[in-house]
C-alpha cells in the first residue's frame, strides 16, 4: 500500500508541476506574441496600432529625449519616428518573464532601426530595450514602461565644442 501511495503522490506532484509550468509558459508566450505584434505594427508605420500597445498611464523613456508620461507626448515620439524618411524599424524579444502573480511581465530584447540622415543617407542603429507590461482586467497585456538605447558608441563633440559652452 505504501508503494501505491508513493507512486500516486509522485504522479500528482509531477502533474501539478507540469500544469504550473505550462501556465507560466502560456503567459510568457502570450506576452512574447504581444511584443512581436507591436513590432509589426511599428514596422508597418501604423501609428494608432503602435500606440494601442501602451497602457493609459504609460511612461516612455526614449534615448536622448525627455521622459514622456502623457498620451500626447508618447504619440509625438512615435509620430516623429514613424514619419522619419527611410524608416525601417523592428525589435525582437530575447527574454520574457512573467511574475508569479501573472499580472506583470518584463520583456527585453534587441532592436534595429534605420532612417536617413540629413544628407539622405541611410543610417542603421542597433540597440536593446526593456518593457514592463501589465495584464489588464480584460486579459490583454499593455506596456506600462518602455525604454530603449543604442549599442553604438556615444558621438563625440566636435573639436572645440566644449570651449564654446
Amino acid at each position: 500500500m505504501k508503494i501505491k501511495t508513493l507512486i500516486t503522490t509522485s504522479i500528482l506532484t509531477v502533474t501539478t508541476a507540469a500544469i504550473c509550468l505550462a501556465g507560466d509558459t502560456k503567459a510568457e508566450q502570450s506576452l512574447r506574441d504581444a511584443d512581436a505584434a507591436w513590432s509589426k505594427a511599428a514596422e508597418s508605420k501604423d501609428l494608432d496600432k503602435t500606440l494601442s500597445y501602451y497602457s493609459d498611464d504609460a511612461t516612455v523613456l526614449p534615448p536622448n529625449a525627455q521622459i514622456a508620461t502623457t498620451k500626447e507626448a508618447i504619440r509625438k515620439i512615435w509620430q516623429d519616428m514613424l514619419a522619419s524618411p527611410g524608416l525601417a524599424i523592428s525589435w525582437k524579444a530575447t527574454k520574457v518573464e512573467v511574475a508569479k502573480s501573472g499580472d506583470i511581465g518584463f520583456v527585453s530584447g534587441t532592436y534595429e532601426l534605420t532612417m536617413n540622415d540629413a544628407s539622405g543617407k541611410p543610417v542603421t542603429d542597433k540597440g536593446k530595450y526593456v518593457e514592463v507590461w501589465e495584464k489588464k482586467a480584460d486579459g490583454k497585456w499593455k506596456c506600462g514602461t518602455d525604454t530603449w538605447n543604442s549599442d553604438l558608441p556615444a558621438s563625440t563633440p566636435a573639436p572645440g565644442a566644449e570651449e564654446r559652452k
